[in-house]
């Protein structure tokens, strides 16, 4: 029997990959661990990075979210990451890890995470922060206009990989009340309870 262990933390690419695994209820233990802390040198063999999330499976790791994502929906039979939408899916992820949610995780790190140990962030960096979500979040918004999912009209990875700095927009300051589309459809995702509560009977 393989031994599969999801090592995560509370931040926003190991919440992914954890309301992956919960929502498809794949076969793993979860581990919150300290990978740039107490954990870091135990851990270096297997990422390098220093980062979570962590998959091991059998002593051979694997990281970044998507990868892991993608590996625990093909362990599911496939349906959260069809082959038949792949090219689309893997469109959305993209263009979430380089505008969305790129700005959307730069206003948490600026708005609420650094100020504990850097103090009130550059208000000129926030406005143009903000000004790079306003402008992915209008595509996103036009998009949600007329449909509930992003890819094939279900539920599927580019829903949780695009939304995935939305869990946190209340306390980064993300302007989520200009985009009713993209609110209504991170309504959606918060009736799944794998997605609104991931960490829910874990550390």
């Amino acid at each position: 029997m393989t031994e599969r262990t999801l090592y995560y933390t509370h931040n926003i690419n190991p919440r992914v990959a954890v309301a992956v695994a919960r929502h498809l209820k794949s076969p793993v233990d979860y581990i919150r661990y300290e990978p740039m802390g107490a954990d870091r040198e135990k851990f270096l063999p297997l990422n390098p990075n220093s980062l979570a999330p962590l998959l091991v499976e059998d002593g051979k790791p694997l990281w970044e979210a998507d990868a892991i994502s993608l590996r625990l929906s093909r362990l599911a039979g496939g349906a959260f990451w069809p082959d038949e939408f792949a090219v689309e899916i893997m469109m959305w992820v993209s263009w979430s890890a380089h505008h969305f949610t790129n700005a959307g995780a730069a206003l948490v790190w600026h708005n609420h995470t650094a100020k504990s140990f850097m103090g009130d962030p550059d208000p000129q960096v926030v406005e143009d922060t903000t000004n790079d979500f306003k402008r992915s979040a209008a595509i996103l918004d036009s998009t949600l206009a007329d449909r509930d999912w992003l890819v094939g009209g279900k539920l599927t990875y580019a829903d949780f990989r695009v939304a995935s700095a939305l869990p946190y927009a209340e306390r980064g300051l993300i302007p989520l009340d200009l985009f009713p589309n993209i609110r209504a459809w991170h309504d959606r995702l918060n009736e799944i309870e794998a997605w609104r509560e991931p960490f829910a009977g874990l550390s």
